[in-house]
């Protein structure tokens, strides 16, 4: 039987996270706070379901992706849902999330089970992941441990793309002021 022809497919797919009756919904958070637009947030949720779905069926842990944590975080947040209705109700058991102890074993172990898991994916459900919400392992296990959080407040985020563009406006700048400094 395909995933998505199972029933624990078709309660995940059909459960939706959070009060249904909430102005901001859960997909609308997780968008505002990873700053991601809702319809890759909408994306994150299904591939979070996709995950719940191995972690119940894969026969060896599962790792998930970057992205597909941060939905798993702000899930464990509705603490309810989680534990009161998704675990018992969609999953039928309890899925733990536990963080890493650290240090280069672990790191060995979660690269392999991610690996693992992304080979999973592709047996359950007849397809790749889609690497925008699944990259590579070198990108999970080397540049996204990077990430952190940053208060827009507290500072300016300018993106990469755009660093060689403001040098040269800053560099246009200074030669102005210096022009119009040498020409009085």
């Amino acid at each position: 039987m395909s995933a998505i022809a199972s029933d624990l497919w078709q309660r995940l797919a059909a459960h939706d996270i959070g009060p249904r009756d909430a102005v901001l919904s859960f997909i609308a958070r997780l968008a505002r706070e990873n700053r991601w637009n809702e319809d890759f947030a909408e994306r994150v949720v299904l591939e979070y379901k996709r995950f719940c779905y191995l972690a119940k069926t894969a026969g060896h842990e599962v790792t998930p992706s970057d992205a597909v944590d941060q939905a798993w975080h702000l899930h464990l947040t509705y603490s309810r849902d989680y534990w009161q209705v998704f675990c018992p109700e969609v999953l039928g058991a309890e899925l733990h999330h536990g963080p890493t102890a650290g240090g280069q074993a672990e790191r060995s172990r979660y690269y392999d089970q991610y690996a693992a898991t992304l080979k999973s994916y592709e047996e359950a459900f007849g397809t790749p992941p889609p690497a925008d919400v699944w990259p590579d392992s070198r990108q999970r296990f080397v540049e996204d441990p990077k990430a952190f959080r940053v208060k827009p407040s507290d500072a300016i985020v300018i993106p990469r793309r755009l660093l060689p563009a403001l040098v040269l406006l800053a560099a246009l700048a200074l030669a102005a002021s210096w022009l119009g400094g040498q020409l009085s």
